[in-house]
């Protein structure tokens, strides 16, 4: 009797050991899913902004006045607690926010951009 408690606990042990190895699988391929998802996210976004257009070019950064673009990043929408947002910094210190879905400007450091901006009422 001894002998099928031990086997027995023994098998449990077992099971348990496997389960906990595949559910820690699970978790990785979760993780890479959703790296994935995101990395479609910024690429689709790249697209969507690189095609936004603006109302006038007081708006828009070109090399005649030695303003170029720093960084371009792609972030959660915190704010809105849904959706993503791409921000673009330039080298005079200023950036603009495009929404990733639309390609809208939906912030900006510039003052020529403030009436372009959606109302926040």
């Amino acid at each position: 009797m001894k002998n099928a408690i031990i086997i027995l606990m023994g098998i449990i042990i077992a099971l348990l050991i496997v389960g906990g190895a595949i559910a820690f699988t699970n978790m990785g391929s979760d993780n890479n899913q959703s790296d994935n998802t995101n990395n479609s996210v910024v690429e689709d976004a790249q697209d969507t902004v690189k095609n936004a257009t603006f109302a006038d070019d007081d708006s828009k950064s070109s090399s005649d006045d030695g303003v170029y673009v720093v960084s371009e990043e792609v972030k959660f929408n915190a704010q809105n607690g849904e959706g993503y947002y791409r921000e673009v910094t330039y080298s005079d210190g200023e950036f603009r926010q495009f929404d990733v879905d639309t390609g809208e400007l939906i912030g900006s450091s510039y003052d020529s951009d403030q009436d372009k901006l959606p109302s926040m009422e």
